[in-house]
């Protein structure tokens, strides 16, 4: 008898715990068939090729179903995907990061144009943006919300979105991207008590100070990427700058030459191993603000700056709530951000993040929560040092 490998062991674990939730026998096979699909199938994870994966087209219909059109709750099965990662990864922080997915038609709930950040150009497309657990070992995304900039007529052909019931997770059209970027997140805290570890918001965001006071008002800790030119005032009395109201981040830090250290953090990109900048933090506050109030001098806000050439500016600034916490425990947690950048470039795509073909946002939330699922299979599989194939060992 051939013995069961560390991957399939891993799989069958998380599936036990990600399909718990769903109350028919038959369900939970279709769901574990569609994780295993996902992992398995070549090229593009359409619904298609993941039924010809499974050795029988037929399937095609009835994973179409399971995925477009069952009533089974998504947001569950991404809590107890969450739970499971735990042990697993044993995160340090979630991290919002936007997922950028091109497509050509203008069908799709939610296309329309947009700018991806990380690649500094426009597309058009679909802009989601994804909560990730995420450790300085691996990473995988726990939850999904999609940027609908415009309300359609139509979710693909079905009854308008107005006349459904809201989810959680589901987007209220005309919303921006920060509201997009910070929900995803809290919406997340409210029903998993995220706020036991600290949001990286790794998203440009138009408000910072208001993105802040968002999470500062729901009890969580964040980190916010912030412009230089982004306007603080220096709440430390030994500082330059204190009493002068407000400044230009950059110039804060610039003037905070003395606080920086040398941090080391774990990046396999490095030679060694190990990559290393100066980083400081300044305690600041938002002007205008009351003292007791988000941004006040009570709040608790830092400014973070990472130095790579200390005869430079800063390459990275960020705002928090975490006042209090080192320099090095802070810029290490921003790390987390490259982190999940590089597991999404080595793994999203063979995951099949990106691939869902259909127009409703019900099959887009459904196909990218086992998408998520078979993300983090990857992921641990190559943490592992385990490459293999997960063929389907169920029958259709």
């Amino acid at each position: 008898m051939r013995p069961v490998s560390d991957g399939e062991l891993l799989l069958k674990d998380l599936s036990t715990t990600l399909f718990a939730s769903l109350p028919r026998r038959d369900q939970r096979r279709k769901g574990e068939q569609y994780l295993r699909g996902l992992l398995a199938a070549q090229g593009r994870r359409s619904i298609r090729n993941i039924a010809a994966c499974l050795g029988d087209p037929a399937l095609d219909q009835s994973l179409h179903h399971f995925i477009c059109s069952s009533t089974w709750d998504w947001m569950p099965m991404r809590e107890a995907l969450a739970d499971w990662l735990e042990p697993n990864v044993r995160p340090q922080a979630w991290v919002v990061r936007q997922l950028s997915i091109p497509k050509s038609g203008r069908h799709s709930v939610g296309v329309g144009r947009g700018f991806d950040h990380h690649l500094d150009q426009e597309f058009h497309g679909q802009r989601a943006f994804g909560l990730w657990a995420a450790s300085e070992r691996a990473s995988a995304p726990v939850n999904w919300r999609l940027l609908c900039a415009d309300r359609p007529t139509t979710d693909g052909g079905g009854p308008s979105p107005s006349a459904q019931p809201r989810r959680i997770g589901e987007p209220r059209y005309g919303e921006t991207t920060d509201d997009c970027a910070t929900a995803v997140a809290l919406d997340f805290a409210r029903l998993h008590d995220a706020a036991r570890r600290p949001v990286v918001l790794d998203v440009p965001v138009e408000d910072p100070a208001g993105v802040i006071r968002r999470f500062d008002r729901a009890g969580v800790r964040a980190l916010v990427r912030v412009a230089g030119t982004e306007r603080l005032s220096v709440e430390d009395p030994t500082l330059p700058g204190h009493g002068l109201g407000a400044l230009e981040a950059r110039r804060i830090l610039d003037s905070a030459g003395g606080l920086r250290r040398l941090v080391g953090w774990p990046d396999p990109t490095a030679p060694s191993g190990v990559r290393r900048a100066s980083a400081a933090a300044v305690r600041v506050g938002l002007p205008g603000a009351d003292p007791g109030l988000p941004g006040g001098r009570d709040s608790g806000l830092v400014l973070v700056g990472e130095w790579d050439d200390p005869r430079r500016r800063p390459t990275g600034l960020w705002l928090g709530n975490l006042a209090g916490a080192p320099a090095s425990t802070l810029l290490r947690l921003t790390k987390l951000a490259d982190r999940v950048g590089r597991d999404l470039a080595g793994f999203g795509d063979r995951a099949g993040l990106r691939d869902f073909e259909g127009r409703s946002l019900r099959g887009w939330h459904c196909h990218s929560t086992l998408a998520s699922a078979a993300h983090a299979v990857e992921v641990l599989m190559a943490a592992h040092g385990e490459t293999e194939d997960h063929a389907p060992k169920i029958p259709a």
